[in-house]
């Protein structure tokens, strides 16, 4: 055995030894979790949760240690969920649309063009959120908190004047949307998350994808690609979770906590996200991109795409996604 996989070996053991061990954890005993995400260290997410596990030590009085994994050093991110699920770890943080397949539901914040300013997207959370809280409830997960991405615009290593300029381009995906945006365009759609991406950039394994400027920034997309189109097609979110039995193991006191720097962090990470995006595209710009609004004729094709897939979307989500769609337009 590979000794990285070793280590990795009894790192998983010691988190899953620890979720048995919750249900006699004594009320002077500390108990250490594990929360592990998908995202560097200095991305806002990772520095959010870090803030989080901090007030919730602090607020316990160091009877609950969570230590947060980034860059998916414990787990893939598409692993995340089923490891809070069955224990192997108790917390988690998860762009939640790329579990869509489970449930579209989880993807309702990746349908085109329907919340694509801050303000939108968390009336449309509002909207959804008892949906999703319901959906993890019954696989056994506890909704913590969730924050947004900024904006979704289109890097590319060459200038696109219209959706034609986008045929064969090698499209990374990372849920439902863009690979199904991909076959629409006609391009060689590739499922790689966001850990991954720096490597498949470097190596031509893509030559475009649809994401922020914060994840253009954590990859160094300037050393491979040269364009950006800022379309603000949608803002993802991701979502922090808790394995149910483990937070139900709990005592009151320890539970407050839980859920009040839960508070805290959603409220200090929408402002992150919101004060940051701007800054990100300075960044590229800054590195020799072109950071470019899409013309009338890309902007056009997207949109066109985009009620694909949403009718898509509105398909497999019947009555229930068509409800949360109708109350978010409401407000």
């Amino acid at each position: 055995m590979k000794r990285i996989d070793f280590i990795k070996g009894l790192l998983l053991a010691g988190v899953a030894a620890g979720s048995l061990a919750l249900g006699t954890t004594g009320a002077s005993a500390q108990a250490k979790w594990n929360l592990p995400n998908a995202y560097p260290a200095d991305n806002p997410h990772t520095e959010n949760l870090v803030a989080f596990a901090k007030d919730v030590e602090a607020a316990t009085g160091g009877k609950l240690s969570i230590t947060v994994h980034a860059n998916a050093a414990l787990f893939k991110a598409p692993e995340i969920k089923r490891a809070v699920q069955t224990g192997q770890a108790q917390m988690g943080e998860v762009l939640m649309s790329i579990h869509e397949n489970e449930d579209p539901i989880f993807g309702i914040d990746v349908v085109p063009f329907l919340a694509t300013s801050f303000a939108d997207s968390k009336k449309l959370y509002t909207a959804s959120k008892a949906a999703v809280e319901k959906k993890l409830d019954s696989q056994g997960v506890k909704l913590l908190f969730m924050v947004p991405w900024a904006p979704q615009g289109v890097y590319a290593k060459k200038e696109l004047a219209t959706i034609d300029d986008m045929k064969g381009l090698k499209w990374r995906s990372y849920n439902v949307g863009t690979a199904r945006l991909g076959d629409l365009l006609g391009m060689q759609s590739v499922t790689i998350q966001a850990a991954e991406l720096p490597q498949a950039l470097a190596t031509g394994v893509v030559n475009s994808f649809m994401s922020s400027g914060g994840t253009g920034y954590d990859s160094k997309v300037w050393e491979s690609l040269t364009h950006f189109y800022d379309v603000q097609a949608w803002i993802p979110k991701d979502a922090t979770f808790v394995n149910k039995a483990a937070f139900d193991a709990l005592d009151k006191p320890t539970q407050d906590a839980i859920l009040k720097a839960a508070a805290t962090a959603e409220a200090r990470g929408w402002k992150a996200w919101e004060d940051k995006t701007g800054w990100y595209l300075d960044q590229l710009k800054a590195k020799g991109m072109k950071v470019l609004p899409p013309s009338a004729e890309l902007a056009s094709g997207f949109k066109k795409a985009g009620e694909t897939l949403t009718a898509d979307w509105l398909k497999k989500a019947g009555a229930d996604g068509q409800a949360v769609i109708d109350a978010y337009k409401k407000m």
